[in-house]
């Protein structure tokens, strides 16, 4: 069995996560920049399989310790809620996923790679590693990190799209991300296989989630074939 089909099937038994069902390759979705208990309640409705709290105070979409318990409380336990870091220290990090305010850690800043597997061996929860992509170097740089994940973007909230091609011969599991909505997703998977797909800014109205169009690609993703 090729390496990475195995850690598909490894999430699957240890982080509960559904990739390969009959067969069939599965496409998970996460919306990321949750902030109100409005956008809490509209994905308990449509079950994305992650969402995202960004700690980052440079984010419009910033969220406190205190606010991302108080959403994660509400949080249908089905749905696993990742943090959104940047450069953080690890000790923070820790502490959230330790505590349960989130259940993985996105890290988005110039962490090393000690931070990483430190995380990991601390609380034995995933880490995603996320990479601005600007060329092919951006790509290969990091295919032996120790993370679980990798999430390749064209800059933190961006909302801009990257030339995908750069991305032929990823051979582990990752997210893509950066300007990906409803207009283009269909496009997006004809041309890679990712594990999974982040939205945010697509999925807004005047600064804030939008109900309608989440369930819109909420469906789109799940009807998907890959």
């Amino acid at each position: 069995m090729p390496w990475h089909m195995a850690i598909y099937e490894y999430h699957e038994e240890k982080h509960g996560c559904l990739h390969i069902f009959g067969g069939k390759k599965i496409l998970k979705i996460k919306i990321c920049g949750l902030t109100r208990l409005e956008d809490i309640a509209c994905v308990n409705r449509l079950m994305p399989d992650y969402i995202g709290f960004v700690f980052w105070p440079g984010s419009r979409r910033y969220v406190s310790a205190e606010q991302a318990a108080r959403l994660k409380a509400a949080l249908s336990p089905r749905i696993r809620a990742v943090g959104v870091f940047v450069d953080a220290p690890a000790e923070e990090i820790v502490g959230l996923l330790r505590e349960g305010v989130i259940d993985m850690a996105q890290l988005h800043g110039e962490e090393p790679e000690e931070d990483l597997r430190r995380i990991r061996e601390l609380t034995g929860k995933p880490v995603i590693r996320a990479v601005k992509v600007r060329c092919r170097r951006d790509v290969e740089a990091w295919q032996g990190s120790a993370a679980d994940y990798l999430l390749f973007d064209s800059g933190m909230g961006s909302g801009q799209t990257f030339d995908w091609s750069l991305l032929d011969g990823v051979n582990r599991p990752y997210f893509l991300a950066g300007g990906l909505g409803q207009d283009n997703l269909e496009q997006v998977l004809a041309r890679v296989r990712p594990y999974g797909v982040d939205l945010s800014s697509s999925l807004e109205t005047d600064g804030y989630k939008d109900p309608e169009k989440i369930r819109r690609v909420t469906e789109l993703v799940r009807n998907a074939k890959i």
